[in-house]
């Protein structure tokens, strides 16, 4: 069977799944009510590459395919357009953004490739607007707001970056990240006494201290500020922000869980470990847990 038959085949299913006689949970479902699906699917590959799981992998790139199908299959079922439409508008696409490979244009380094791809882009959308300025969208309109924030961030600082709205140098990116840090803790220190506390053990009715509209918001635009600084910084380092925070949320799961683990050896449990326990086996999981494991 070839590699074309066998798509056919799941076009075929997924077809079948949906018509009179098929699937009752397939045919009820909309575009709206299968986004959340397709969010779990995605992340599920990324899960999948992250770990390495080449065995995992085939089934979740399946599972992610299989929203593609499902959505072209209701589609078709509308009216609106069919799974050839979106194989030929990719293969276009693929084409028309490569000159470099399928035509005559030369483009030696990945910069290169990218800024070919950002002036192509352009290009589409002046020829969507028919040429007329005032139904141009402007730059930023191309990013989606669906999308997860850090992951918009970082192609709304891509985008802008492109034009040359960039810093000159990461020395920048560093200044502007303490700036943010000095504006952040500005806001912090107007928050009424006792101050911001964290959520812990003796410190319940702490937190209930009165903070007015003004200032929650303020904080929250500052935190919003450093975030995208810090998505700014790893994109100058050509670190991808969503990746590495996973990454790091996975370690810290990781090492909480040795702490946790280690009280229990102990006959001890969380809520009855002081900060310094928890902390001893904190620095005793670190230890034990090399960089290649975190690569």
């Amino acid at each position: 069977m070839t590699t074309g038959q066998r798509f056919e085949r799941a076009v075929e299913i997924m077809h079948r799944l949906r018509a009179p006689g098929g699937c009752p949970w397939d045919r009820e479902q909309t575009f709206d009510s299968i986004t959340k699906y397709t969010v779990e699917e995605t992340y599920e590959v990324l899960e999948a590459i992250e770990q390495r799981d080449w065995q995992e992998l085939p089934q979740e790139l399946g599972d992610l395919l299989l929203q593609v199908l499902f959505y072209a299959e209701m589609a078709t079922e509308d009216g609106h357009f069919s799974i050839d439409t979106v194989l030929d508008t990719l293969s276009d696409k693929l084409v028309r953004r490569h000159p470099h490979v399928f035509g005559e244009v030369e483009a030696n380094t990945s910069s290169e490739v990218l800024r070919n791809w950002e002036a192509i882009k352009r290009q589409e959308r002046a020829q969507k607007s028919d040429g007329d300025a005032e139904e141009r969208k402007p730059l930023l309109d191309s990013v989606g707001t669906a999308m997860p924030s850090l992951l918009e961030g970082l192609k709304l600082s891509n985008k802008a970056a492109h034009v040359g709205f960039d810093w000159p140098n990461i020395d920048g990116l560093f200044d502007k990240l303490a700036e943010e840090t000095v504006e952040l803790h500005r806001e912090v220190e107007r928050i009424p006494p006792p101050g911001p506390q964290p959520i812990g053990r003796g410190v319940a009715g702490a937190r209930g201290v009165h903070r007015d509209a003004e200032l929650q918001s303020r904080l929250a635009d500052e935190v919003g500020d450093l975030l995208f600084t810090v998505v700014n910084l790893a994109r100058y380092l050509e670190v991808d922000p969503e990746s590495a925070l996973r990454h790091t949320n996975r370690k810290f799961r990781r090492r909480f869980g040795h702490v946790e683990a280690a009280l229990h050896v102990e006959g001890r449990e969380l809520s009855d470990a002081t900060l310094e326990e928890m902390e001893r086996h904190w620095q005793q999981a670190k230890g034990s847990d090399p960089r290649s494991e975190e690569k």
